[in-house]
């Protein structure tokens, strides 16, 4: 009986650090930049096993910073209903369902925020226990984080490229320019990479796989509203017109 009130006790108190945990490193990733992720660590590791270096191009850079024209290029590509769900686009996991059920090339549904969510604070993996907590830390960012700071993490720690981390990154290591430069066309061909940006490196000549990806963003692009800067809201009912307000 001791023994059971004891584990029972253990698991208790590992549940309540769990959640106490977590809600603190959202909330604090709110306001502070992410320094290191889960995949640069797993990508370190990979490279020093090939006898090369664990070195990581990775630059924060606030998004009102960033090209006006990468946010749009990612939603484009990859979440155009980025600005009107809550971190969950039922259309998109009911379409590759049902695309699923019938190809052998899979796809998936995930937004951007549950790719933030993966990124920042779990590892890649298709098990359903990654899958649980990455739905757990995409409620929590949603909860606590607009959708500006969302945005602004995801194109800050994603994967674009080898050892290539965040879009000034990508900039700097594949256009030689600051990420602010970006130009639209720039801008989509690095969304257009971000499903497989190791396969399809924006660093050599893009191969026509990602010109033909490219040119499917950027006329996705012309549907999509300019993305709100820092400070500035928007409603959901008006956002797939492009109205903001102050």
């Amino acid at each position: 009986m001791f023994i059971i009130k004891w584990l029972f006790r253990l698991v208790k108190k590992v549940i309540v650090f769990f959640f106490v945990s977590t809600i603190l490193a959202v909330v604090a990733y709110r306001f502070i930049p992410v320094p290191y992720t889960p995949l640069m660590a797993i990508r370190a590791v990979e490279s020093v096993k090939q006898g090369g270096s664990p070195w990581m191009h990775h630059t924060w850079v606030p998004l009102d910073e960033m090209s006006k024209h990468l946010p749009v290029a990612a939603m484009a590509g990859e979440d155009a209903r980025f600005l009107l769900h809550h971190g969950f686009d039922k259309e998109a996991i009911k379409n590759a369902a049902k695309h699923n059920r019938t190809h052998r090339k899979k796809i998936g549904g995930s937004t951007i925020s549950q790719q933030t969510a993966k990124n920042v604070f779990l590892w890649p993996s298709r098990t359903w226990v990654r899958k649980g907590l990455e739905a757990y830390f995409t409620t929590l960012i949603e909860f606590f984080w607009s959708k500006h700071r969302i945005m602004e993490v995801y194109l800050n720690s994603i994967e674009m490229g080898p050892h290539t981390f965040g879009a000034q990154a990508v900039a700097r290591e594949h256009f030689n320019k600051d990420v602010s430069d970006l130009t639209r066309s720039e801008c989509a061909l690095i969304a257009a990479s971000l499903p497989n940006p190791i396969v399809h490196n924006t660093k050599n000549t893009p191969d026509k796989y990602l010109r033909r990806h490219q040119r499917r963003v950027e006329l996705n692009m012309k549907f999509i509203p300019a993305f709100p800067r820092e400070g500035e809201d928007y409603d959901p009912g008006t956002a797939a017109s492009g109205v903001y307000r102050k």
